[in-house]
């Protein structure tokens, strides 16, 4: 995943809500896959809930303490896909150019 000398956005925040990051040249390692499987829930988390909030949005029996709830909620996965997206966009920015398959 990443290139020598690169470093890996983690999926995930050490203490103080610091970022973590893995130094590897090894996308099959533990710790690379360990990254993929919480990265890809992460993601199935926020299309579940995206699918709940425009629910809610279309149900005028909605409370505002639901709303609230799922608001919060939401800022978690929106929180963890820009993460993943950084850590996707940085690695992409740091493969160089890829060849078309077209």
């Amino acid at each position: 995943m990443t290139t020598p000398n690169e470093l890996r956005l983690l999926p995930w925040s050490g203490p103080g809500d610091k970022p973590c990051y893995l130094s590897t040249d090894d996308p099959d390692g533990y710790m690379s896959r360990m990254a993929d499987s919480i990265e890809a829930a992460q993601l199935g988390a926020a299309s579940a809930l995206l699918q709940e909030a425009a629910e809610a949005l279309d149900n005028q029996d909605t409370s505002l303490d639901e709303m609230r709830c799922l608001v919060t909620e939401l800022t978690g996965a929106l929180r963890d896909v820009y993460r993943v997206a950084t850590s996707r966009g940085h690695l992409l920015a740091t493969s160089g150019p890829r060849e078309s398959a077209y």
